[in-house]
């Protein structure tokens, strides 16, 4: 961890450990043609890089081909500008939610990451959020259909749904298992993100069982790390933009609300792996187990881990949000069990909250800008 002293040698080392833990994945995908919808967003940071280091230091297998689907509303992050010219990428520019275009080609593994996942944006744009989670992946797995027909099928399918699909777990089901139901309002101001989650996980199992689309399903737990821009208004970021700023942290709400946080690297590992060998039509949780800890001591540890880092000076205060939203529906305890992934999928992981934290903070500084999420 000392190493990590810079943004570039955060990805680096993170993309080393992920393609280490990829080897059969990876060989899997190996002279395929992976398609990324949502490429440009959080979760593409690392799935696309990932699989185009992999090309880099396996130049002795046929790549993997990634293209891009992304409506770049938002304009074409650096990372992604980055790479252009690399022979093995491929950027479209395109609405999920419009039929997919022509030039696609014959795709073997599809991801849908084509979705608003920050709370104060999707309640902002809360029909475009429904639009992408439903009409988006209909129009992903009527394509799988199109190719069973031409005789050129699909071969893995996954679709983000995410732990909010839970809503707010009582406690006797606190870890949360894939099999928990969930305890979810269908029309408070966080609806339009989880039941179009839900439905979306419903289309999957649908279409695995009747026409045998090899789609599965991935729960994501606060994932955190590179690529998550920091005006993204989710706690991590919004806490590194405060420390970053030199201002005092603000929090707003008690504090008293807990989270399991999953770094990047760890969950793309996850990802990769439901992709490739998950079952299809089925869910898999992908986080941590441990540490489940509240707001408020998250905001003491960045605190203290950015004094040694910073030399930070500020400290945490609270104020009132003036959304009167702001809390609604908002789970208190949020901790999956990962069980399922562990034993059918070898996942696995390994970053500890400290580290994780320490390297999101490196790479912050050195992307302390960045347009709004």
């Amino acid at each position: 961890m000392n190493q990590i002293r810079t943004a570039v040698d955060v990805v680096a080392s993170d993309l080393e450990s992920i393609t280490d833990r990829l080897a059969v994945e990876f060989e899997q995908l190996s002279g395929h043609n992976l398609v990324i919808a949502g490429g440009a967003g959080f979760l593409g940071h690392y799935l696309i890089q990932a699989a185009l280091h992999w090309n880099n230091t396996h130049a002795d297998v046929p790549p993997v081909n990634v293209t891009v689907l992304d409506n770049f509303i938002r304009g074409v992050p650096d990372w992604l500008t980055a790479l252009n010219g690399n022979p093995n990428l491929r950027l479209i520019k395109h609405d999920i939610t419009c039929p997919l275009p022509a030039e696609l080609g014959d795709a073997h593994y599809l991801v849908h990451a084509a979705s608003i996942a920050s709370p104060i944006f999707y309640r902002k744009y809360p029909i475009e959020t429904m639009e992408a989670n439903v009409n988006g992946l209909r129009f992903l797995l009527d394509y799988c259909l199109a190719q069973q027909r031409k005789g050129k099928p699909v071969e893995g399918v996954l679709f983000y749904s995410s732990s909010e699909i839970y809503g707010d777990p009582t406690p006797d089901n606190i870890p949360t298992p894939e099999t928990y139901r969930g305890n979810v309002s269908c029309t408070g101001p966080r609806a339009c993100y989880d039941e179009s989650k839900r439905f979306g996980e419903t289309l999957c199992v649908n279409f695995a069982r009747q026409h045998g689309v090899p789609v599965k399903v991935a729960r994501p737990f606060n994932n955190y790390g590179p690529g998550l821009k920091i005006t993204d208004r989710r706690v991590i970021p919004d806490f590194a933009r405060d420390i970053l700023a030199g201002r005092d942290i603000v929090m707003l709400s008690d504090g008293a609300a807990k989270r399991t946080f999953c770094y990047v690297a760890d969950a793309v590992v996850g990802y990769y792996k439901i992709l490739v060998r998950g079952v299809p039509g089925e869910a898999y949780n992908i986080g941590v187990e441990t540490p489940e800890i509240s707001m408020a001591d998250l905001a003491q540890r960045m605190v203290a881990l950015c004094r040694e880092l910073f030399g930070y000076q500020g400290r945490v205060i609270r104020k009132e949000s003036p959304d009167k939203d702001y809390l609604v529906d908002n789970p208190n305890r949020r901790c999956p069990v990962i069980a399922k992934a562990r034993a059918e999928l070898g996942y696995d992981p390994r970053v500890s909250l400290d580290d994780g934290l320490h390297r999101s903070l490196v790479w912050y500084s050195g992307n302390r800008e960045a347009s709004d999420a």
